[in-house]
C-alpha cells in the first residue's frame, strides 16, 4: 500500500462520522456489545488502543460487528502492526511516526493515521505522501489555535485531532477547515463499560454523531 492509497482510505474512514471513539478495553467480553452500541449510535470507526492485554482479542471481536470499521491505536513497532493486522484491524493509528513504522504499515497494507504535533512533522509525512494525519496530543500541543495556525500554510493536509478532545471543545476542532473528524474517549466512559450500560453508550454516541465536521 502506498502512502497515497493509505491516506485515501484514511480520509474515507474519517469522513464516516465526526467522532472516532478512542477505546481502552480491558475485558474482551465487553468488545462486541460496546462496538454494537457505538455503531448503532452512528459512530462506525472505532480505535482500539493497544494499551491492555486484551486489546488484540477486542479488535478481533469488534471486527465481527456489522457496520463497524475497527482500527488499532497506539501502534509503535512493526510487531504492533503485524499483530493488529492479524487480529482484523482495518486501519492503524500511531502517536507519532518513524520510517520503520511507516514501512511496516505500507508492507502490511494497513492504512495509517500517523501522529504529528508540529508543522515539521506534518511536512515530513506529507513529503512521503501522507495527507491525512492525526494531530496529537491535540490540547497539549496548543489545541484549536495551534491546528488552525498549522492549517494556514499547509492546506493540503487534513487532520484528526486526538488527545484532550471533549464534548466541550470537539465542535471547535470540527469547525476548522483542515479537520475531518476528531478522536475522543468520552463516548465510552469506563464506568458505563464496566456496568454494561450499552444503551447509555449508544446515547452518548448519538449525541457525538450529531456534531458537524
Amino acid at each position: 500500500m502506498t502512502p497515497q492509497e493509505a491516506s485515501a482510505r484514511a480520509r474515507e474512514i474519517c469522513t464516516r462520522a465526526p467522532i472516532v471513539p478512542v477505546l481502552v478495553v480491558k475485558d474482551a467480553a465487553h468488545a462486541r456489545p460496546l462496538a454494537e452500541a457505538l455503531v448503532a449510535g452512528g459512530l462506525p470507526a472505532l480505535e482500539v488502543t493497544l494499551r491492555t492485554p486484551a486489546a488484540l482479542e477486542v479488535i478481533a471481536e469488534m471486527a465481527k460487528v456489522p457496520g463497524g470499521i475497527v482500527g488499532a491505536g497506539t501502534l509503535v513497532t512493526p510487531q504492533d502492526v503485524k499483530n493488529a493486522k492479524a487480529a482484523g484491524a482495518m486501519f492503524g493509528v500511531s502517536p507519532g511516526a518513524t520510517d520503520v513504522l511507516l514501512d511496516a504499515c505500507e508492507a502490511e497494507d494497513l492504512p495509517l493515521l500517523a501522529g504529528a504535533a508540529t508543522a515539521s512533522e506534518a511536512m515530513r509525512l506529507f513529503e512521503r505522501g501522507y495527507d491525512v494525519l492525526k494531530f496529537f496530543p491535540a490540547e497539549a500541543s496548543g489545541g484549536v489555535p495551534a491546528l488552525k495556525a498549522i492549517g494556514a500554510p499547509l492546506p493540503q493536509i487534513s487532520f484528526c485531532p486526538t488527545g484532550g478532545v471533549s464534548p466541550g471543545n470537539a465542535q471547535s476542532y470540527l469547525d476548522l477547515p483542515n479537520v475531518l473528524c476528531a478522536g475522543g474517549s468520552w463516548v465510552a466512559p469506563s464506568d458505563l463499560v464496566v456496568k454494561g450500560d450499552w444503551a447509555g453508550i449508544e446515547a452518548l454516541a448519538r449525541d457525538a454523531a450529531k456534531l458537524t465536521a
